[in-house]
């Protein structure tokens, strides 16, 4: 069984978010969800982004980077949407990562050094092909760009234009994409040693 690091979208730690970790424990994985946002949990993204941009985005991913120091090395990062920044640069930079999850948000590989993905981090990425922030300000180019450079990462597209579908607890939430999210998110877990 895996040990995952969970970090929550821009909402905060949703019921939705915590539904998705349960789902993963209840199969057997061990799984740490930090609370980013100190225990704030927010009615609309726009009042959730408003704070992680009044504390720093930089703050946002040490809160994340701080949360894994006291963790063993062996993790699966996995973030949604907002948590895919502190999940993405510990893949990238921290030694010992086994694997990284990213749902509905990718970041530039080189936004957290390098031009390459390491080699020895598999990582799956999942979006909507017309979610207005995923497809729309380049997630899903950074995506492609991993894919083509990292050696084992995949990238699924689910047709629809929502944020944050998988959260079961938003307007967002689209059940048949977030029940194939899950199922390949699980897949990818049990292929982790």
């Amino acid at each position: 069984m895996a040990e995952v690091l969970v970090f929550h979208h821009g909402y905060g730690l949703t019921a939705g978010v915590r539904e998705f970790v349960e789902e993963l424990r209840r199969v057997g994985h061990t799984v740490h969800v930090p609370d980013l946002y100190d225990g704030k949990v927010f009615d609309s993204l726009e009042e959730g982004i408003g704070y992680a941009e009044k504390v720093g985005f930089d703050t946002i991913i040490a809160r994340g980077v701080a949360a894994a120091e006291e963790l063993p090395a062996g993790l699966v990062c996995l973030g949604f949407s907002l948590g895919v920044l502190p999940a993405q640069k510990l893949a990238q930079t921290r030694p010992g990562v086994k694997g990284a999850l990213s749902l509905e948000a990718c970041v530039p590989i080189s936004e957290f050094g390098g031009g390459t993905w390491r080699r020895n981090v598999p990582v799956q990425i999942h979006g909507m092909d017309a979610d207005p922030f995923f497809a729309g300000e380049g997630d899903v180019d950074s995506a492609r760009a991993l894919v083509e450079t990292a050696t084992d990462a995949e990238l699924f597209l689910y047709p629809g234009d929502r944020h944050l579908f998988t959260d079961s607890g938003l307007p967002s939430y689209d059940e048949q994409a977030a029940q194939q999210v899950s199922h390949r998110v699980l897949g990818f877990l049990d292929r982790i040693e």
